[in-house]
């Protein structure tokens, strides 16, 4: 551990700090990166060529990386006193009861943090929040680390992760910026700089901003939000589009030439997903509840319903044009993970949709090319309460059969609806699918990927979200 000149320690391997690492262990060779966990299988499977999360580019950094200045260790007080940085990356869910139940983020990992390295640490150290929090957590965790009794200085840093799933590796190789917030005396600022020292191997010292502690914690929150707000808001005009024979993706490009709009987040889709947006915008909504601010907070909120709306909406119009009932039919879901290119399925509308589904008594057929089975259920239990014992036989039927390929799911159904937006799906042969499905065949996309005219030449019945319906498709 000598020959490097300084250490990481990141607690937690999940889908920030696993990432986050392996990127600053492969951009500095001098530093040494240890990612820590409670979870021997998830230091395991980072350690192995199975790793625990899919992310394009992510094996291939870790394997450049993994042994030179990279590990992963279950031994987290070894590592807690050998670093000299030590970022806290746990996750911070939304509390499920208690005061602010549905709403707040319980941030009991990040105090559990604070705690473990406060009773552990025989020096200074520098931490940082790097997990995404309430303005104003940093405050508790460095009360926690200062009640020390070995008489210890610790410096608290907020340095907010800006990350897309899907994307991630890009995001963190060439980030649009970097974000630390540190107090404003003397040792904050020196511990900012420490920080800057790490990013600025790769990074222009330009795109590394640095704030006070509150506003970079604010900053996380209030750019989720904004994102989201960007989503609801095309997702509201969608369904005024469908209700006036407009086109959602052509007020899109309008808006789109419109330098002070641009383009980014206004395609209309079936909802936002994600462990992020949700989360983040309930939080800034309890936060401005619980500080008086409530005109604040129904505004952000309105947010979140329209997010529920749009999903809800979308298995209403597909039981509508399904002659008002799906019980017993059966429906070809493609695509489970909340967007491309990961696995993640956190809030993903798929659930939702499904969920829906089942209660109105369809038979489903899932395909996604990074969701396991045993991943999906284990969402449906978790989000939505769904399992053998409240759905008895959801496993163990026909109820939803998990599929190896979106021909095999598609195979005799009545229906298929486009839940995530992966590649592969614009691809698929259509003609094929439209044989061996029931007829009227009828294709809902939730992600405006397919060509609709060409799947009507075909013979199929086509609704896309925000698209007019055309009235002859039925001739």
């Amino acid at each position: 551990m000598s020959d490097f000149k300084f250490k990481i320690c990141c607690m937690g391997a999940g889908y920030v700090g696993g990432p986050t690492m392996a990127v600053i262990a492969l951009n500095c060779p001098d530093i040494r990166v240890c990612v820590v966990d409670l979870s021997a299988d998830q230091i395991n499977a980072w350690n192995s060529d199975n790793l625990p999360i899919y992310e394009p580019g992510l094996f291939e950094v870790v394997k450049k990386a993994r042994g030179r200045n990279l590990f992963f260790s279950t031994d987290i007080d070894a590592e807690i006193l050998n670093a000299d940085l030590i970022f806290i990356s746990v996750n911070t869910p939304t509390k499920t009861s208690g005061i602010g139940a549905g709403k707040a983020a319980n941030i009991k990992n990040c105090e559990l943090c604070a705690r473990k390295i406060a009773e552990v640490a025989n020096g200074p150290k520098i931490v940082v929040e790097k997990s995404t929090v309430p303005v104003r957590t940093a405050d508790a965790v460095r009360r926690v680390l200062m009640a020390n009794e070995k008489g210890i200085n610790f410096q608290v840093l907020s340095n907010p992760e800006f990350l897309a799933e899907g994307t991630a590796i890009a995001d963190l190789q060439n980030p649009g910026r970097v974000l630390i917030g540190g107090m404003q005396n003397p040792q904050g600022k020196a511990a900012t700089e420490k920080l800057v020292e790490v990013y600025a191997h790769w990074i222009p010292r330009e795109k590394i901003l640095t704030t006070s502690l509150w506003s970079s914690e604010l900053s996380k929150l209030v750019a989720n939000a904004f994102l989201a707000q960007r989503v609801s808001s095309i997702n509201s005009i969608s369904a005024l589009c469908e209700a006036t024979d407009a086109d959602v993706s052509e007020v899109s490009k309008a808006l789109s030439f419109d330098d002070r709009i641009g383009s980014k987040f206004l395609t209309a889709s079936v909802g936002f997903g994600g462990s992020c947006f949700q989360k983040d915008v309930l939080n800034l909504v309890y936060i401005c509840q619980s500080i008086g601010l409530q005109e604040v907070a129904d505004y952000w909120y309105q947010v979140i319903k329209i997010n529920d709306y749009q999903k809800h909406r979308f298995m209403r119009n597909m039981l509508q044009r399904m002659f008002n009932t799906v019980t017993g039919k059966r429906i070809a879901i493609l695509g489970f993970a909340f967007k491309k290119d990961t696995g993640d399925t956190r809030e993903s509308p798929a659930l939702f949709v499904v969920k829906d589904l089942l209660e109105e008594g369809a038979k489903l057929r899932v395909y996604d090319p990074q969701v396991t089975r045993e991943q999906m259920f284990q969402e449906f239990s978790y989000t939505c309460g769904i399992n053998d014992e409240t759905k008895p036989g959801l496993t163990t039927t026909d109820m939803v059969l998990t599929m190896s390929d979106a021909y095999t799911a598609c195979e005799g159904v009545h229906a298929i609806a486009i839940l995530t937006e992966w590649d592969e799906f614009k691809t698929l042969d259509y003609q094929r699918i439209y044989n061996s499905m029931a007829k009227p065949a009828f294709i809902f996309d939730g992600r405006s990927i397919v060509d609709s005219s060409e799947l009507r030449k075909i013979g199929f019945e086509v609704y896309c979200i925000g698209k007019p319906v055309v009235k002859d498709q039925f001739i």
